[in-house]
């Protein structure tokens, strides 16, 4: 410990032996009593003010109040729980399947000669599709009538015959036996020429097999074969043609609702609602009247049609399809708008607001879901507010600051499900 004077500090003129008129002592370093006197009296301020404003800095924080918590009532926009009717739908996809189908084959060997149809095109029953080279069978036709026109002369020639010999039976110029003989050949003409005009009405249906017609009014597809494209019979695909109007929707459904399901088409054809995928025009609507007769193991379905007008050719087989069937209609059940259900870890829950403008989470049984709205079975109550829009930033207990949706609770479907 150095004891200085203050008077000696800022004085160096001072004589060393004189008494100091006023002193602190404080430790300083060796190496500070080696600097001249100007050195010493800097380095002792800066101290001072060093050690001034840290014990400022120190009052001032410990007399300065906690910052004030940020936040406050969080906005949502809300929506009451309402009572009404809900129907219970199954929602499956399925597919479009055309009423009839054909894959055109020949019915005879040959070669293709012009082919009659555009692709895509609308086609009527009867109407000519391709047309075969029919030379050969025509060659076959006319020697099928020569043969059959000899048989006619012959059996002309053996009736003369008989006629001849049985006036001359009559008269005893042959035997009975001769009149038989005769007979018999005219039979065997007869029969000759009945076996000729089989083979000549068969020439005849062969070659009529080189005109390709459409089997049913439908859309024929894609071209398959070319003129001078050789045929084989009933193994060459000449063109597939879909009957489109009516249209079948196949889908499957679960085996559960089996049992509701055959109640309903045994009282006649079920209503079905059919809509395009991601679609938001109006959809179409079928009536569901086939039933398959068994489950699929593999699966755990049943296989169902609908049949739907489809004039214009609006759908297209093969095209997927959702399908929706009212199995049921819970009534006086309690409905909120699908935007307050929630999911989460242990199920779907909701954001209720209480009378304090606090929430707090219901967790849910839902029955069913149409037209925006879900039906609960437990967890919310009519006349309840909930949440509709602003979750992501509530937990429970949070104070709120409630707004209903476009300034009045939404519609209730019961009007819809009716």
């Amino acid at each position: 410990m150095l004891r200085l004077s203050f008077t000696r500090l800022f004085n160096p003129h001072l004589a060393p032996n004189r008494a100091p008129s006023t002193s602190l002592s404080f430790g300083l370093p060796p190496c500070l009593y080696t600097m001249n006197s100007v050195k010493r009296t800097l380095l002792v301020v800066g101290i001072l003010t060093l050690a001034g404003g840290g014990l400022w800095y120190w009052s001032s924080k410990r007399s300065a109040p906690p910052p004030a918590k940020a936040g406050g009532p969080v906005p949502v926009i809300v929506a009451q729980a309402q009572s009404g009717n809900m129907p219970v739908l199954l929602n499956v996809v399925g597919r479009a399947e055309a009423y009839e189908g054909v894959t055109v084959k020949s019915r005879v060997d040959g070669q293709v000669l012009a082919v009659n149809y555009t692709e895509g095109q609308a086609v009527r029953q009867g109407d000519v599709l391709l047309r075969l080279d029919p030379a050969d069978f025509n060659a076959k036709v006319a020697q099928a009538e020569a043969v059959v026109a000899k048989d006619q002369a012959q059996l002309a020639k053996a009736h003369a015959d008989l006629e001849r010999y049985q006036g001359l039976k009559a008269r005893g110029f042959v035997s009975d036996e001769k009149v038989n003989e005769v007979r018999t050949n005219e039979a065997a003409a007869a029969a000759t020429l009945k076996a000729d005009q089989a083979a000549l009405e068969l020439a005849r249906l062969q070659q009529s097999y080189t005109t390709v017609r459409a089997p049913f009014s439908g859309i024929v597809g894609a071209r398959l074969v070319f003129p001078g494209s050789t045929v084989k019979i009933n193994d060459t695909a000449l063109a597939v043609v879909n009957r489109v109007d009516p249209l079948y929707v196949s889908f499957a459904v679960p085996e559960r609702h089996l049992q509701r399901l055959r109640q309903a088409v045994s009282k006649g054809p079920m209503p079905v609602q059919i809509a395009l995928p991601g679609s938001k025009e109006a959809g179409f609507e079928g009536k569901a009247k086939f039933i398959d007769n068994a489950v699929d193991a593999t699966t755990g379905t049943i296989q169902m049609k609908a049949l739907l007008d489809n004039k214009g050719a609006r759908l297209t087989p093969g095209q997927f399809l959702n399908v929706s069937m009212v199995l049921d209609q819970v009534s006086d059940s309690v409905l909120v708008p699908n935007e307050a259900v929630q999911q989460g870890a242990d199920g779907n829950f909701l954001y209720a607001v209480k009378a304090d403008d606090t929430v707090e989470v219901r967790k849910l049984e839902i029955i069913a879901s149409h037209q925006g709205m879900t039906a609960i079975g437990k967890g919310v109550a009519v006349g309840e507010t909930v949440v509709t829009d602003g979750q992501l930033r509530l937990t429970p207990g949070a104070t709120v600051k409630a707004k209903p949706a476009g300034g009045a609770a939404p519609a209730s479907p019961a009007a819809a499900a009716k």
